[in-house]
């Protein structure tokens, strides 16, 4: 009765538009109360969910993000990989893809990489000749490059919720193959339609010009190196690379680039303080509901649930990836990480999938569930940026959800694809 109060209760509070953060807390309080517990045992969870010293990394990821997008590095690196790809049939559309990968590596967050590129690119596009609904489509589905490739603060999140029991550093290098596969494969249906439809391709403007490009975007480019390299080398905690690399975005944009203003800069404070509070409330609440999942033995009955289903691995995993694929399409990514690692891991685990490779799978799916309807937030996004009906971009988005389906199969059924370089850092 308990586990049904509790998911009830959220449920009930998602349906009627509250907040998840809110939804959480409250769902969680309320089981707290119903099963006699001291609610004090509640709001210390609530508490000790925050009280995490990794968490710190989060703000300034989201900060050197924002300093980034308004100071002028996505514009530069879009310009490069224009000048490296953009001679291709339908060039534009892999320059999208690969602009999502550069600066997505950096950014951290899907919705920053269609705010950043999306506000950029899909007007060049349209102006081109490109089909609204093509150009939103493509910046939409690989923005989820934002968060696979590192530096992303959904890993930090996923490390969080496993209990620490995962190095964030192995999940930086887990994401890089599986993000660089996806976005491979969406440039190859990118360039497929992009011929089937009959785009144009742009003129190469010379190695030179490429070289020029590259030099301009190299400065921008080095704030991953100094985040993701940092934390490798052992040089840096994650924490101190990310306040590190917030200050190396703050010098590059200011004396470097001399793009950002005093007007973008208090922008990009505002937007990041709003961001890291919805973040952190949602760590805090998703913590004390964590635990109550764990009280009512969620895990232990989903596994048991899924061997009485099959006791094969490739059914127990096609039937994680159903549930984490429909949840992502009607939650919030950073909610879902938090209620779907203490449930699914050990479930994964006790198939014999690596935390890491689990870690991947889980942030492929929710990844997706951003760019689908009912609540896919960079969906929306990109939209709103390619002033396009939300509907008419949905008629025709099913072949890049094919080919993130496809790499997450991918990373699903061949483990090296995630572990390959996490175990060389081992070695």
């Amino acid at each position: 009765m308990g586990l049904l109060i509790l998911m009830g209760i959220f449920a009930t509070c998602v349906v009627i538009g509250l907040p998840v953060a809110f939804a959480l807390g409250i769902a969680a309080v309320s089981a707290f109360y119903f099963e006699g517990l001291p609610l004090i045992v509640a709001f210390q969870r609530i508490v000790s969910g925050i009280n995490v010293f990794s968490l710190m990394a989060i703000p300034f990821f989201i900060f050197a993000g924002e300093l980034m997008f308004h100071g002028g590095i996505a514009a530069r690196l879009v310009r490069f990989a224009s000048s490296a790809v953009g001679a291709m049939r339908g060039g534009l559309g892999i320059v999208n893809v690969f602009s999502s990968m550069l600066f997505g590596g950096i950014s951290g967050s899907a919705v920053a990489d269609i705010s950043a590129l999306g506000s950029i690119l899909i007007p060049v596009m349209k102006e081109k000749g490109y089909d609204d609904d093509y150009a939103v489509n493509v910046t939409v589905t690989s923005s989820i490059a934002g968060i696979m490739i590192p530096p992303s603060h959904n890993m930090i999140l996923f490390a969080v919720a496993t209990g620490g029991g995962v190095s964030i550093s192995k999940l930086f290098l887990s994401g890089v193959v599986p993000g660089v596969v996806m976005c491979l494969c969406l440039a190859i249906v990118a360039y497929v339609i992009a011929v089937k439809r009959g785009y144009s391709s742009e003129v190469f403007p010379g190695f030179t010009a490429l070289f020029l490009h590259f030099i301009s975007a190299l400065p921008g480019l080095f704030t991953a190196v100094i985040i993701v390299g940092g934390v490798l080398s052992g040089i840096f905690t994650v924490t101190e690379s990310g306040a590190f690399g917030t200050i190396y975005a703050f010098l590059v944009t200011v004396l470097v680039y001399r793009s950002l203003t005093w007007e973008s800069f208090k922008t990009a404070v505002v937007s990041s303080v709003r961001t890291t509070s919805m973040v952190m409330i949602l760590i805090a609440c998703a913590a004390a509901f964590a635990y109550m999942l764990t009280y009512f033995q969620v895990p232990t009955k989903m596994i048991e649930f899924m061997n009485g289903v099959s006791d094969n691995p490739i059914v127990i995993l096609l039937m994680i990836n159903c549930m984490l694929l429909i949840l992502g399409m009607i939650m919030d990514m950073a909610a879902l990480i938090l209620i779907c690692t203490p449930i699914f891991l050990p479930v994964a685990v006790a198939i014999g999938v690596d935390p890491l490779q689990f870690g991947m799978i889980l942030m492929m799916n929710l990844g997706l569930g951003l760019c689908t309807p009912p609540v896919g937030a960079c969906l929306f996004v990109g939209c709103a940026v390619g002033n396009v009906p939300i509907e008419k971009a949905v008629k025709t988005i099913w072949p890049f959800y094919a080919a993130i389906f496809i790499a997450l199969m991918m990373t699903t059924f061949i483990p090296a694809i995630s572990l390959t370089l996490p175990n060389l850092l081992d070695g």
